[in-house]
């Protein structure tokens, strides 16, 4: 299995064979598992500040924040899939 790496904003990658779901943060339920994370020390922000827009849930446990589009982060996925190289819009 080779390693692939997904950017999240800000110059942070994430593997991506590691990612379970991108949902947005909004919902109740999202915000109960942020809030969960915290508080068991598996989030990891990556927003450098800025509003989170979308939580990635690892198969680790971890959650992490990012303030790119879940449509974005998955597009960037899908092209990874594909074997195809994205250019990267500077974040």
């Amino acid at each position: 299995m080779d390693i692939r790496l997904i950017n999240i904003g800000f110059g942070n990658i994430v593997s991506a064979n590691r990612i379970v779901t991108i949902v947005s943060p909004e919902s109740a339920p999202i915000k109960r598992i942020i809030q969960e994370a915290r508080d068991e020390g598996m989030l990891i922000d990556a927003t450098y500040g800025r509003r989170t827009r979308a939580v990635i849930i690892c198969d680790s446990h971890h959650v992490i924040l990012s303030a790119v589009q879940p449509e974005t982060v998955a597009h960037r996925l899908s092209a990874r899939d594909s074997g195809v190289h994205a250019e990267d819009p500077a974040d």
